[in-house]
């Protein structure tokens, strides 16, 4: 498995955290997110997981900033990505059985690193349900 992961300056913690979890299960982690606590634009690095998300290079993508809504924002931009905006790990869940979303995005100013890392563990271990949700994603799309 290939993970995508961003962040801006709200996250550098949570993202140091979450790629050792990954890594510690064997997945293969990009990171583009930043490492410092100087304030940079989340979109920079939103975009970058949300390409690797399109394109195939990730097969999920986790993106960080301070509410997780901006970087949610960009991320949904690009087509074929369905990014989440999660607070708990059963709304992580629910985004993955009846959303089949592929990007997690997580609010760092309102979660704890150990409810991020539950989100993420949650949310790569969850399959998409399909059946009647599966017409409801299809509808998603603008393509």
């Amino acid at each position: 498995m290939k993970i995508s992961i961003g962040n801006d300056h709200a996250g550098p913690e949570y993202k140091k955290a979450i790629v050792k979890y990954l890594e510690s299960k064997g997945i293969e982690v990009t990171n583009y997110g930043t490492d410092s606590f100087d304030s940079v634009d989340y979109p920079d690095f939103g975009h970058k997981v949300a390409s690797d998300v399109e394109e195939g290079k990730a097969d999920f993508g986790i993106v960080i900033c301070g509410s997780g809504n901006g970087i949610a924002m960009t991320a949904n931009k690009h087509q074929g990505v369905r990014c989440a905006l999660c607070w708990t790990k059963e709304i992580a869940e629910l985004a993955r059985l009846h959303n089949d979303a592929n990007v997690i995005s997580i609010p760092a100013r309102y979660t704890s690193i150990e409810q991020a890392i539950a989100m993420v563990e949650t949310f790569l271990n969850t399959e998409f349900e399909g059946g009647r949700h599966q017409n409801r994603v299809s509808k998603i799309s603008c393509s």
